[in-house]
């Protein structure tokens, strides 16, 4: 497949970006600063492009099958969900028909109404940027745009590990195991992101993957 990948440098996207060339998938990389992606591959493609201004990568797109964005701005987090409008429509103008977005975990539910936001203890330096995605996850629930987006949360704590191969997936709820945690490694987290992608399940859909 011809993927198209926003976010390609961040902690999240760098996995995603290496998951997607292990699967043998052509992909196009668009970076405000190219010089900061290391990764080399003669299927990887690099543009210089703003998610703010989709004239600067609006050519890149058409022809590619789906795309995929990992995006976070620590320094004004209320850009999430404007990006997540622009490219629900720049994407559909340009003919892509899947679109995966990693979303956060903020908006999963412990309880009936109950999010994790909404604990007591979820950390103030985090709050602005899980507001920004659940913001973002109500941009794609009202969207209109004629494109298969899927709204991945991951689990409540993601970071380096193991690439287990075996993860589940749910919707709503924040999924934890038998002691009560919530985890999944950034490169399992990567293949059910790809594995969306291949299938085309779970279209305009929030899910989530955690072991």
């Amino acid at each position: 497949m011809k993927i198209v990948l926003f976010g390609a440098t961040g902690n999240l996207g760098n996995v995603i970006l290496d998951e997607a060339l292990n699967r043998g998938h052509q992909v196009t990389a668009v970076l405000r600063d190219p010089s900061k992606l290391a990764t080399k591959h003669t299927a990887l493609t690099v543009v210089q492009g703003d998610v703010a201004k989709p004239a600067s990568y609006a050519s890149a797109l058409p022809g590619n099958d789906a795309a995929i964005a990992s995006l976070n701005d620590h320094a004004d987090p209320a850009n999430v969900p404007r990006q997540a409008t622009l490219l629900l429509e720049t994407l559909s103008q340009a003919g892509v028909h899947r679109f995966a977005w990693v979303g956060g975990a903020g908006s999963l539910e412990t309880a009936p109404g109950v999010r994790v936001i909404d604990d007591p203890g979820f950390p103030d330096a985090w709050k602005a940027s899980a507001t920004a995605q659940i913001e973002a996850l109500g941009v794609f629930r009202a969207s209109k745009a004629p494109i298969d987006w899927t709204y991945i949360s991951p689990a409540a704590e993601i970071a380096p590990g193991e690439r287990k191969g075996s993860f589940r997936i749910g919707g709503e709820q924040l999924l934890v195991n038998a002691e009560g945690h919530s985890r999944i490694s950034t490169a399992d987290f990567a293949i059910g992101v790809l594995d969306r992608i291949e299938k085309g399940d779970a279209a305009k859909k929030r899910i989530t993957l955690a072991y």
